[in-house]
């Protein structure tokens, strides 16, 4: 049964989409079945792997809004493990779309409810917001785990956030419960992202991963050649904190019963 990670934070650019990414690849080059599920509208995780997503066929858009099933619609990304149900631009509309429709912030948890028994992790990429879709996300997912850029102004965002897990915890799902945060984008050079990564302990007792993300160029020029940081640059540092993370969140995830 998989094990259902949402992977999330409003404030843009902050290496969501990277982490969803290269933590996809290392959980698959682990021995992991892993299935990354694209609910951003910028479809940047399916870009990112190498998928043009002005030429697919369907997308999760038609898995969500046509009720069209999950198998048909995902894409084999690298190796015989990791997988992506890829996005498209006409997500964009989904969030006034899906305000109609009844249970819609259960429609992307029933749509994996076919296939959870397939994979050991799924990873949901969510959008940069708080909307509609990314409640589809949360209400999906078992557990949240949140990347925080080491920037000051990272640190602003995160009572809104939490304050949306909680509201999503007491009225749509009472399981959720936050993985925890990961620092990205950081330099040990700077005493900012020193003290933010310290500051991070007070948002998530006991629940920021040990592994740091660094920040790197080999990592922000992967996607632009469709490839995980693992197929472009394994030897990079980056490659190696993603790994670290990978091999972190097998040993929190093995122990948590979902």
């Amino acid at each position: 049964m998989a094990k259902i990670i949402t992977i999330l934070n409003q404030k843009g650019g902050v290496g969501k989409t990277t982490t969803a990414i290269n933590l996809g690849s290392y959980l698959a080059n682990l021995g992991k079945m892993v299935l990354l599920v694209d609910i951003d509208p910028q479809a940047n995780a399916t870009s990112g792997l190498g998928v043009n997503h002005r030429q697919l066929q369907s997308s999760v858009y038609d898995v969500l809004l046509l009720n069209k099933a999950v198998e048909d619609v995902i894409i084999k990304i690298e190796g015989d493990n990791f997988y992506i149900l890829p996005s498209h631009i006409n997500l964009a509309g989904a969030n006034i779309e899906l305000v109609g429709m009844i249970g819609r912030e259960f429609k992307l948890a029933k749509s994996l409810e076919s296939v959870r028994s397939k994979w050991d992790y799924v990873l949901i990429d969510c959008p940069p917001s708080l909307g509609l879709l990314t409640i589809n996300g949360m209400v999906a997912g078992d557990t949240i785990l949140i990347p925080v850029q080491s920037e000051y102004y990272a640190l602003e965002g995160l009572a809104q956030l939490l304050s949306t897990i909680n509201l999503v915890q007491t009225h749509l799902k009472p399981s959720l419960d936050i993985l925890g945060a990961v620092v990205t984008m950081y330099d040990s050079r700077q005493l900012l992202a020193q003290q933010v990564h310290a500051e991070l302990n007070n948002y998530f007792p006991n629940k920021v991963f040990k592994s740091i993300i660094p920040r790197s160029v080999r990592l922000a020029e992967a996607p632009s050649y469709g490839q995980s940081i693992l197929r472009y640059n394994p030897s990079s540092s980056a490659a190696q904190a993603y790994e670290e993370l990978a091999q972190e969140i097998i040993n929190v995830t093995t122990i948590i019963n979902y």
